[in-house]
């Protein structure tokens, strides 16, 4: 039996990824989610329409490292088994501010650094041709202007006018991408059999980002090349992770479908990727 752990897999693109995913019963889904009961009421839902029984709920808040860190444990002393594909898809919008129990800019940590960790820990159980997606955003390259890089301190412990910026989930954005790519370059050099790749969704009217039908229909018409489909990004997510002949190699964006497309040119400075996987992990506390 393949396992696919699905972060944030208790609703929105998760939730409809998961549910595809386990239409097939030669996979046990494992909805890592910061919400038990959500969780639950989840796995149930995809138990009812799949008739897959091999749905398991699992807690984790990507904004707590010992979360994180109790959530590694937990999967390995349940003895499920080697991950087949591991989603690293939970995730916050930018409207969320503050700090979390570990002193870093809970959008950031919500969306990378939290991930950043799991992935690590996880990597000595993958399967030695398994599969790890980011999912990231097309907001990586944001429209509200040119995006420049000031390091990871800059992004974990902003200043009090960076703890207010519209920018935060713009980079939190980027820091996926320049995970996904450092990650490929690591493991490609280790000579390792797993792929590493993202996937933007699109916008989507869901309740990651809450709008109502009326301003959904304006941003259609404003910014259509930003704007996806839950239906049709759900199936594609479903797809890469299923179907063996796809996301056969590494450091690949696909956009909103199965077929990969470039992302922006800062997503591929190297020295920042370098910088931030350096950053990450004295931050995670990971040698």
């Amino acid at each position: 039996m393949r396992n696919v752990i699905i972060t944030g897999g208790n609703s929105g693109l998760g939730f409809e990824t998961a549910k595809k995913i386990a239409k097939n019963k030669d996979y046990r889904v494992i909805l890592a989610c910061r919400n038990p009961e959500k969780a639950a009421e989840a796995a149930a839902k995809i138990k009812e329409e799949t008739g897959n029984e091999n749905i398991v709920e699992m807690r984790l808040d990507t904004a707590s490292l010992a979360s994180v860190r109790a959530f590694a444990a937990d999967y390995e002393s349940r003895g499920f088994g080697k991950i087949y594909a591991l989603l690293l898809n939970a995730g916050i919008n930018g409207m969320h501010t503050g700090m979390t129990e570990d002193g870093i800019e809970i959008v950031f940590q919500t969306n990378h650094l939290g991930h950043f960790l799991l992935a690590n820990l996880l990597l000595p159980d993958m399967e030695p041709n398994g599969k790890i997606f980011a999912t990231s955003s097309d907001m990586h390259d944001s429209p509200m202007g040119k995006m420049v890089w000031e390091g990871t301190e800059a992004l974990a412990h902003p200043s009090e006018e960076g703890k207010a910026s519209r920018m935060r989930y713009s980079f939190s954005k980027l820091c996926n991408l320049y995970f996904v790519y450092e990650l490929a370059r690591r493991l490609e050099a280790e000579g390792s059999g797993i792929r590493v790749n993202a996937f933007n969704p699109g916008m989507m009217q869901t309740n990651f980002a809450p709008v109502d039908k009326a301003r959904a229909a304006m941003l259609k018409v404003a910014m259509p090349k930003r704007c996806g489909d839950l239906e049709k990004s759900s199936d594609a997510y479903a797809e890469l992770v299923t179907n063996d002949a796809l996301a056969a190699t590494s450091a690949n964006y696909y956009d909103r479908s199965t077929t990969a497309i470039r992302s922006s040119d800062l997503s591929y400075n190297t020295e920042n990727a370098k910088e931030l996987w350096e950053s990450s992990a004295r931050l995670c506390g990971l040698n």
